[in-house]
């Protein structure tokens, strides 16, 4: 593909809009037929097994990983100059927002990644609880609630004036982000093998990784030949559904990659499901899962933004380079969502949804 003529054509922006678009299309299709979900692996996890829910998600991750490592063993990506690793981060905002994220996925019942897909299939719950997530997201980034985010993030922040490289801090040699991907695939397989998943849904779990990884290579291709200055991101959803909600509310908003990753996500996740026959309006089952959707939405909403990115951004894309504040705050989303489907008595509750 002739970049440069792309770019030419289309203009940069448009051409990052373009860029967060195809990305989200391969995300969202793959992430609607392979049921990936953070909330349900962790839910799944708390309540002592390691089936279906456990296994797509580590091989969403490892496969993040191998992609994206990969790609930086090739010369066609390079994680140093990514938003995520060129500024400082906040280990006090990875702790707190962590907690509060994967306090908010349980309550409710999606981290804000599968809340947009499950939105596309037809779930009124997701729509409701993901403009929540949206809004909460853009009063922690510009608004009312920005002054505590900042508070809170500028307790505890790495220092160098970037954030910590996981890799490079242990001193491990170049590839060794692969292998460590290749060895978490491994155990991933197993499992996968253990709960009889079928091939096709191994695939567009894979799928999911490889939207991450093509979302950096992407971006760091049209950084190299663009004039202006060109953020190297992937997929993210804690920012970039606000700044999409900005984007039609603010007639002076401009085109960037993340406007164009939400609204692909959900023209993926939509296709897939009707392509599956799976289009279905669901709404509410009463008062209190519609007061349980609220809170935990906020508490994405806001956590996200604190954290440095959501299940997805931090958990995901930060992980696959390997950004320190982004595996904590990806650990304390496991403990937030674990500690908060204990105390709501999730072995009572039955199997996972």
């Amino acid at each position: 593909m002739d970049l440069v003529a792309l770019v030419d054509r289309l203009g940069e922006a448009p051409t990052a809009a373009l860029f967060g678009v195809l990305t989200g299309v391969v995300f969202g299709v793959a992430a609607q037929r392979s049921r990936f979900c953070l909330r349900a692996a962790v839910v799944e996890f708390a309540r002592g097994e390691m089936r279906d829910k456990v296994s797509v998600w580590l091989l969403t991750f490892s496969t993040a990983l191998v992609w994206v490592q990969g790609a930086q063993l090739l010369g066609v990506f390079d994680a140093s100059n990514a938003r995520m690793m060129a500024v400082p981060g906040s280990w006090s905002g990875a702790i707190v927002g962590g907690l509060m994220f994967g306090a908010g996925m349980v309550l409710a019942n999606g981290c804000s990644g599968r809340l947009l897909v499950m939105a596309a299939t037809g779930n009124l719950r997701s729509v409701i609880s993901g403009l929540i997530f949206a809004v909460v997201a853009q009063m922690s980034l510009a608004g009312v609630l920005s002054p505590l985010r900042d508070r809170i993030a500028a307790l505890w922040v790495t220092t160098g004036g970037r954030n910590m490289d996981l890799l490079a801090a242990a001193h491990l040699p170049r590839g060794a982000g692969l292998v460590i991907g290749l060895a978490i695939a491994l155990v991933a397989l197993e499992l996968s093998r253990r709960n009889r998943i079928g091939v096709r849904r191994l695939v567009f779990a894979s799928g999911v990784g490889f939207a991450v990884a093509l979302g950096w290579v992407l971006t760091y291709a049209l950084a190299n030949v663009a004039f202006e200055p060109v953020q190297i991101e992937s997929a993210t959803f804690t920012g970039p559904s606000a700044h999409t909600l900005m984007f039609f509310l603010d007639r002076d908003a401009v085109l960037e990659f993340d406007v164009g990753l939400v609204p692909g996500v959900f023209l993926g996740a939509f296709l897939a499901a009707a392509w599956a026959r799976e289009l279905k309006v669901q709404g509410f089952d009463g008062p209190t899962p519609l007061r349980n959707a609220m809170i935990g939405a906020a508490l994405m909403g806001f956590g996200g933004m604190l954290a440095g990115g959501c299940a997805i951004g931090a958990g995901v894309t930060g992980g696959s380079i390997f950004v320190g504040t982004a595996w904590l705050a990806l650990f304390c989303m496991w403990i937030g969502g674990m500690t908060t489907d204990v105390l709501m008595g999730g072995r009572r509750q039955g199997a996972v949804a």
